[in-house]
C-alpha cells in the first residue's frame, strides 16, 4: 500500500488512467471462480473426496503419492489456493488418528498445487492472466501448458517416492464424516462450465453477472465469507506493475531478463524469486508477447524460493509446523532445479 502512494505521488500525470492499467476481464473471471470455489468447498464434497483418499492409503509412500495427485488434479479446477485450504487442513486432520510426517506432506502438497495449476488456464492467477491475454481457447491453452505441468508432476513424484518410506500407516481412530450439502455441490459444479463457455465466448461479465445473482438468490452465506481482500490486492497489483512498467528504467530491467538465454522463461523464473510469480507475469507482460513462454517460466518459478508462489506461504502458515520453511526449501530449491531443466529442454519443440 505504500508503494501505491508513493508510486502515485510520483506520476500523478496517471492518476486518471489508474482504471485503464487494470485488467477488468481477469478480475472478473477471478471473482466468478473464487465463488464457485468456495461454493464446491463449502459443500462438503471436496472434504469427503479427501478424507476418503488419505484414509484409504496403507503405506506412508502410498499416502504420499496420492495425496500428490489429489492436490495437482484439485487444483487445476479450483486453484492452487483453494485446493491447499482443503488438503492442508484434512493432513493435520489425519495427524491427529495416525502417526503421519505432516510437515512433509504439506510441503509436497504445495509442490503438487503449483504444478496442477499450470496446466490450466483457470488454475492460478497468471495463467488466467495470460490466458486472457492470449485469445486462445480454453483447450489450446490446456494443451500448451500440460507438458511443462506434466514434467513438474513428474519430478515431484519421483522425489516424494524417494521422499517417503513404504511403512504401513496406522489409524488410531475413526474421522466423523463431513456434512454434505448436495443442492449447493450441484449448483456450484453444474455452474462451472456453465460460466467457462460464457469466459470462452467472451461474455465474461454475463457470466459473472449471473454467478453473483444465484448465489444471492440461494446461497448469500457463500458471498460473505469470500475473501474479497484478495480481489483488492490483484486490483491494486495491476495499477502498481503498470505504473512500474512505465518507467525508463523498468524497461531496461526487463529487457535485460528476458534476452538473456532462455528469454521469457529465464526471466519470469528469475523475477519470481524475488517478488512472485504473480507480479512477475504481470511486470514481464507489458515487454514480452510470448505470453506462453511467460507462462512456462512463471509456473516453474512458483519453486524454489517460498516467495515463488503465494501458495507456498498459504500451506506454510496452514501447517503450524515450526521451522517448516527450512525443509520446505530443501525440496523446493531441487524441484525448482529439475523443472528448469526440462522447461529449456521441452520448450524448443513446443514453440
Amino acid at each position: 500500500m505504500i508503494g501505491f502512494v508513493v508510486l502515485i505521488a510520483m506520476m500523478p500525470g496517471y492518476l486518471k488512467d489508474l482504471p485503464q492499467l487494470v485488467e477488468w476481464n481477469t478480475i472478473a473471471i477471478l471473482v466468478g471462480l473464487i465463488i464457485l470455489s468456495r461454493g464446491l468447498e463449502d459443500s462438503g464434497a471436496l472434504t469427503r473426496a479427501g478424507l476418503f483418499l488419505l484414509t484409504h492409503m496403507h503405506t506412508e509412500r502410498k499416502l504420499a503419492v496420492a495425496i500428490v495427485i489429489f492436490s495437482a488434479l484439485l487444483s487445476a479446477v479450483v486453484t492452487n489456493d483453494v485446493a491447499l485450504f482443503i488438503v492442508v487442513p484434512l493432513t493435520l486432520g489425519l495427524n491427529r488418528v495416525a502417526k503421519i510426517p505432516v510437515g512433509k506432506l504439506v510441503i509436497f502438497e504445495a509442490l503438487a498445487v503449483n504444478a496442477g495449476s499450470a496446466a490450466s488456464p483457470i488454475g492460478n492467477p497468471q495463467n488466467l492472466y495470460l490466458w486472457q491475454l492470449s485469445n486462445d481457447s480454453f483447450m489450446s491453452f490446456l494443451t500448451t501448458m500440460l507438458p511443462i505441468s506434466l514434467w513438474m508432476l513428474l519430478v515431484i513424484l519421483l522425489l516424494a517416492i524417494f521422499a517417503f518410506k513404504n511403512e504401513r500407516v496406522e489409524l488410531n481412530g475413526c474421522h466423523t464424516s463431513a456434512p454434505l450439502l448436495l443442492p449447493l455441490f450441484y449448483l456450484s459444479l453444474l455452474s462451472y462450465p456453465i460460466f467457462l463457455i460464457l469466459v470462452e465466448l467472451n461474455y465474461v461479465m454475463i457470466g459473472v453477472s449471473a454467478v453473483l445473482i444465484v448465489f444471492l438468490a440461494g446461497w448469500r452465506k457463500i458471498l460473505w465469507s469470500v475473501d474479497w481482500q484478495i480481489i483488492l490486492i490483484f486490483i491494486l497489483m495491476f495499477i502498481v506493475l503498470g505504473l512500474l512498467a512505465k518507467l525508463p528504467i523498468m524497461a531496461v530491467v526487463a529487457q535485460y531478463l528476458i534476452d538473456l538465454p532462455g528469454h521469457e522463461v529465464t526471466a519470469a523464473i528469475l523475477l519470481s524469486q524475488v517478488i512472485s510469480n504473480v507480479p512477475a507475469t504481470l511486470f514481464l507482460s507489458e515487454f514480452t508477447q510470448d505470453g506462453y513462454k511467460l507462462a512456462w517460466g512463471a509456473n516453474v518459478g512458483g519453486f524454489g524460493l517460498a516467495i515463488g508462489s503465494l501458495a507456498n506461504l498459504i500451506a506454510l502458515r496452514l501447517s503450524n509446523q515450526q521451522g517448516l520453511g527450512l525443509h520446505f526449501h530443501a525440496w523446493s530449491i531441487p524441484v525448482l532445479l529439475l523443472s528448469s531443466l526440462g522447461a529449456f529442454f521441452l520448450a524448443p519443440w513446443f514453440f
